[in-house]
């Protein structure tokens, strides 16, 4: 297999552009309680959203050479996602590298390494999600993989699936799936819509979530009983 891979099987953007519509935990439960990132992933602000197919590399920690040839390779739209062997104390991204994305239309980068300089980053505009924050340079030196399946939060990533994250978190949806979860996605929101207008219509919780028959089955007990 080749280094790069540029060549790749994307999402449709259709599909992509309805499941922008969902929260990641929304689709994380549509899908069924499939697909979410490690927790300590985590945006660098919390108003950051991305959603866009996965253009995958791999880096050796305390190293961005592979990630430079991503940023260089990848395509308007694209979200790269970056395997660095969960290494929080290097900061490999910074503002340069985010005005390199933007200049090329990247929709957000996911890297399960540190990044820097994010106060400038914010002020870019660009979706970054990171392992850490950290000022510890990284060298160019050691080869790795560009658009191969990686392993980030500990989930696979395949290049071309879509990859979602907001402020709660990061979860991601095979690219053939997509259509699909975003179907599942809206049935969800909808019957949450009905959750909270029975609340706000006087309803119980135990009555709407149809609780009563399992509390009682599992022998719980109350002072309200006769």
């Amino acid at each position: 297999m080749p280094h790069i891979v540029t060549r790749i099987d994307r999402a449709d953007p259709l599909d992509v552009a309805a499941l922008a519509r969902f929260g990641s935990a929304t689709i994380h439960e549509a899908q069924g309680r499939l697909g979410a990132l490690s927790s300590r992933l985590k945006p660098i602000d919390r108003a950051m959203s991305l959603c866009g197919p996965a253009f995958t590399v791999e880096c050796a920690p305390r190293d961005n050479i592979m990630l430079q040839l991503a940023i260089h390779y990848a395509q308007p739209g694209d979200v790269i996602v970056v395997s660095a062997g969960a290494y929080e104390e290097a900061g490999s991204f910074g503002d340069v590298l985010g005005n390199a994305c933007l200049a090329k239309g990247i929709a957000g980068l996911v890297t399960d390494t540190g990044v820097r300089d994010t106060t400038a980053l914010i002020a870019l505009g660009l979706p970054v999600f990171s392992l850490s924050v950290c000022i510890k340079g990284t060298v160019k030196e050691t080869l790795g993989q560009i658009n191969g399946p990686i392993v980030v939060g500990g989930e696979v990533i395949r290049p071309g699936d879509v990859i979602r994250g907001d402020a709660d978190g990061l979860v991601t949806v095979r690219r053939e799936d997509a259509a699909e979860v975003a179907a599942k996605s809206a049935a969800r929101e909808d019957a949450e819509a009905g959750y909270i207008a029975a609340y706000k219509s006087g309803r119980t919780i135990i009555d709407v979530c149809n609780l009563a028959s399992v509390l009682k089955a599992k022998g719980l007990t109350t002072d309200l009983d006769p």
